[in-house]
């Protein structure tokens, strides 16, 4: 009976911790931040062109880490000179300086969730090895995973085979 007790009150705590780890909140956006900077470049797709040239919502890869169900990726002016005609990034290019690309996660198609952002700013003391600026901002101007960290969560999978400058769309989504 003591076993059985035990093991009841380990699965209720394991539970509990799971639950308050689920409801983590995320930070504001500090003014004047990096962050700020990101979300506010996010925020807008003007002059933006969409990964193959399509602005629909993809169901997520089996190679994805991110725990939304739909995404679509965008590129800015500068970026975009990275894609082919059929809206694909070319093979082997590097994006250049003020590269801007945007991810937009979702778990259902009206609801946009978070931003994953790339903005290629050497000069950024956020800046990574590579010189990218990686953002991860919720929709409602909430930080998850700050600038200031450098993509740390992200390269991992952004450096497997198969990337173009830690860009992974072809790979997933040919």
């Amino acid at each position: 009976m003591l076993k059985k007790g035990i093991f009841t009150f380990s699965v209720m705590v394991y539970a509990l911790a799971v639950i308050l780890n689920g409801c983590k909140k995320s930070d504001p956006i500090a003014e004047n931040s990096t962050d700020q900077m990101l979300y506010d470049l996010a925020k807008t797709s003007n002059g933006f062109k969409w990964y193959k040239n399509s602005d629909k919502q993809l169901a997520k890869s089996s190679g994805s880490a991110h725990s939304y169900s739909f995404l679509r990726t965008r590129y800015n002016a500068i970026a975009a000179e990275n894609l082919d005609s059929q809206g694909k990034i070319i093979e082997g290019k590097t994006f250049k300086e003020g590269s801007l690309i945007v991810k937009e996660l979702s778990n259902n198609a009206s609801a946009l969730e978070r931003y994953a952002i790339l903005y290629k700013n050497s000069s950024s003391p956020d800046g990574d090895a590579k010189g990218w600026v990686w953002g991860y901002i919720n929709a409602n101007q909430t930080v998850a995973d700050a600038a200031s960290n450098k993509g740390r969560s992200c390269t991992g999978c952004h450096s497997q085979a198969g990337n173009v400058d830690y860009m992974l769309m072809n790979k997933f989504f040919p």
